[in-house]
């Protein structure tokens, strides 16, 4: 009787324990577990410490349940914390366990749930080009960026799209970490052409975080070999690390190079639009009930780190309003950031540029209306001058987007407003304080 497969295995037990569960809890609570490994017929997942408390004291009977219906009776569950060390494996005399055959792929990873912002556009349009034609338009693509930001999001997207209307192609989803461990496998096992076929017979090969392949020279040797097979023959790789291929020199130089050959394209922080439209279109997905659009702004004004925190923020948010059976309100947001983010507690909202608009207008005397025409009298002009000033100190928004909400003016009269109050500050001491001011009434200093 050959050995239960663990992919397999976690692919059936997830879908049973989406089926136990309402769609709220399995978002909400449920879906963060990922799997970690087989021991037996015990089945360990891993998760954070939040949903693992809550798993095992609510859930427990629900994951017992499911994983007797994959591996039978007797079959137990065991949730451990993401940093916990693994047991010491025994030794045997046998060959070693078979690695996964393949990372599984999330089918909620689409283009379609991408949200796109200035920070990732041109990621975004590249990693749609190498799914729609691979091998054609850009190989390899070398996507870099910090954790939490969407790359694997966009692999995951190409492998989805590729398995759906690629005609019949192939793709294959990987890290470099499980590469390694099935390279290692695979030599220990006396199983290396298996291993090659694996990866060296795919249409399309997507690998995560290939800054661990570094200091492992074997596995580099093979991920090389691997790398020019799959070129040579018109395969698509996309690679994702969390530096440029320059940074990483304790990688080979020949590796590198390759790396540089295609399309680099980088990920970097989202911006605050960006970050309010994530937590929308998570609230419609998940379909988790009514939410306050004021507390999606204080979710996305506080959190900025990366997307990975932006989505936590708000999934404990909405649980603990489920839990107390409280309204998901900006006061309740702020409640819960206070407790779980103590650091965000003296981070002060980002001020909109409405916000800042309507404080000069405020401050200079003047109407929204005034602030928003095309009028050159003074104080509007000087007024709308250093609305566009404090747009630009205490806000992202780009140039243009700034000389948007001032009435579609463009980037250039933005830049001109900016010099112009820098030097009327520099020249005269009321209008230094006047702004200085209101800059930090808008910062909440």
């Amino acid at each position: 009787m050959s050995e239960p497969d663990p992919a397999t295995i976690w692919h059936r037990f997830r879908s049973e324990l989406r089926k136990a569960v309402n769609e709220s809890t399995w978002h909400i609570w449920l879906e963060r577990m990922g799997f970690r490994e087989l021991e037996g017929t015990t089945i360990v997942l891993e998760a954070p410490d939040d949903v693992r408390t809550w798993a095992h004291a609510r859930f427990g009977r629900v994951l017992t349940a499911c994983a007797e219906t994959v591996l039978g009776p007797g079959a137990t569950v065991r949730v451990a914390a993401p940093d916990e060390a693994p047991p010491a494996p025994a030794k045997t005399v046998g060959p070693p366990p078979k690695a996964a055959a393949a990372q599984q792929l999330n089918p909620r990873l689409t283009f379609d749930q991408f949200v796109i912002g200035e920070s990732n556009r041109l990621a975004h349009a590249a990693a749609l080009a190498v799914a729609e034609t691979p091998g054609l338009a850009y190989n390899p693509l070398f996507i870099c960026g910090p954790p939490g930001l969407g790359k694997t999001h966009l692999l995951h997207s190409i492998a989805n799209y590729v398995h759906e209307h690629g005609g019949g192609m192939t793709a294959r989803y990987t890290t470099a970490e499980a590469f390694t461990d099935h390279f290692v496998a695979a030599i220990q096992g006396g199983d290396m052409e298996a291993f090659k076929a694996a990866y060296r017979g795919v249409d399309v090969l997507l690998v995560d975080d290939v800054q661990f392949l570094a200091q492992k020279a074997r596995t580099e040797q093979e991920f090389f070999h691997t790398f020019n097979v799959l070129h040579q023959a018109g395969a698509q790789l996309v690679l994702t690390s969390d530096r440029l291929p320059r940074d990483m020199k304790s990688l080979e130089d020949r590796l590198r190079e390759r790396f540089e050959a295609g399309l680099v394209c980088d990920v970097r922080a989202a911006d605050r639009a960006t970050r309010l439209t994530i937590l929308r279109k998570r609230v419609a997905q998940d379909d988790v009930g009514e939410v306050d659009p004021r507390a999606l702004e204080l979710i996305a004004d506080r959190v900025d780190a990366n997307i990975r925190a932006l989505e936590g923020a708000l999934i404990r948010v909405i649980a603990f309003g489920s839990l107390t059976g409280k309204p998901v309100t900006a006061e309740l947001a702020a409640e819960v950031l206070a407790g779980l983010y103590p650091e965000l507690a003296k981070k002060k909202a980002v001020p909109t540029v409405q916000e800042i608009q309507e404080r000069t207008c405020a401050a200079f005397g003047i109407s929204m209306e005034t602030m928003l025409s095309s009028s050159r009298t003074q104080p509007a002009a000087f007024a709308r001058q250093v609305a566009m000033y404090l747009a630009r100190e205490l806000t992202g928004a780009t140039l243009p987007t700034i000389g948007r909400a001032f009435g579609n003016r463009n980037h250039t009269t933005v830049l001109h407003a900016c010099r112009r109050t820098t030097e009327r500050m520099a020249e005269d001491r009321e209008a230094y304080e006047a702004v200085h001011s209101l800059l930090r009434s808008l910062a909440g200093n």
